[in-house]
């Protein structure tokens, strides 16, 4: 089964850790789960991938990855408690208003 681990450095998360579901016999289930829900009107749910089923039949070896923003990174490395001190995109910061406070309702204009 898909197992997913948060990695955490100096309490701020950084990035997510998982390993992938690679038993053809459970997959096949799960699959068939998945049909029985959208024989039963599950817009959302999947019909059975033989093609995938059967290439894990012929063995797929153990699946993990690893994920990690920029941002995460950037944070940790520049001591940042909130992740818009350091996004580069405008649109997403505050706008600062000319008393010096910052304006957290009007988005930044980029032009």
């Amino acid at each position: 089964q898909r197992r997913v681990r948060e990695a955490v450095v100096s309490t701020q998360s950084t990035g997510n850790a998982y390993t992938e579901l690679n038993d053809p016999f459970v997959q096949r289930a799960q699959f068939e789960t998945q049909a029985e829900a959208k024989a039963a009107g599950d817009d959302e749910a999947q019909l059975i991938d033989e093609n995938f089923c059967t290439s894990l039949e012929y063995g797929l070896p153990p699946t993990a990855g690893f994920g990690m923003g920029i941002d995460r990174l950037v944070m940790f490395l520049t001591d940042s408690y909130n992740i818009k001190e350091v996004l580069l995109f405008p649109a997403m910061k505050p706008e600062e208003q000319k008393d010096g406070k910052e304006d957290k309702t009007a988005p930044s204009s980029s032009s």
